[in-house]
């Protein structure tokens, strides 16, 4: 049996999760196969709000919007399972988290998840970002089903 790959643009991501601007961190889902793995990326422009105070003149992507990314980027894993169609994919836990480097306006924030387990409405993940083909976050993710 031929695995499904999809991709999403950023309308078919909004019609999937509840995201929206400023909060939408996720401008597409290259690949994707339910169930197994999710592939996508974030265009960082110096428009973000949070660059207006995160750093003046020293613009930084906070940690922490870089793991929500991730988890955004990871929805579609479950969401396009006919089981969790229509659910709330609600971002649980975070462990194991490695910042190996900085993301900057102009850059091309790309993620990889690949789901490792799911048990009912919990799915565990581990997820990596990268801008210009290097890490620079690492996770190991809890994602629960609502």
């Amino acid at each position: 049996m031929t695995e499904k790959k999809i991709s999403l643009d950023i309308v078919d991501i909004m019609k999937m999760i509840p995201h929206r601007y400023p909060f939408l961190l996720v401008d597409k889902i290259t690949e994707c196969v339910p169930g197994k793995y999710s592939k996508g990326y974030k265009n960082i422009t110096a428009n973000e709000e949070f660059f207006q105070g995160h750093f003046p003149n020293n613009p930084i992507m906070p940690g922490v919007l870089q793991l929500e990314a991730l988890a955004q980027c990871s929805a579609p894993i479950l969401l396009a399972l006919d089981e969790y169609k229509d659910k709330l994919a609600l971002f649980a836990a975070a462990d194991n988290v490695r910042f190996k480097n900085i993301v900057r306006p102009g850059d091309r924030f790309d993620m990889e998840i690949e789901l490792l387990k799911l048990k009912g409405p919990i799915g565990k993940s581990h997820a990596v970002g990268y801008v210009d083909g290097k890490v620079v976050v690492e996770a190991d993710m809890t994602v629960c089903m609502k």
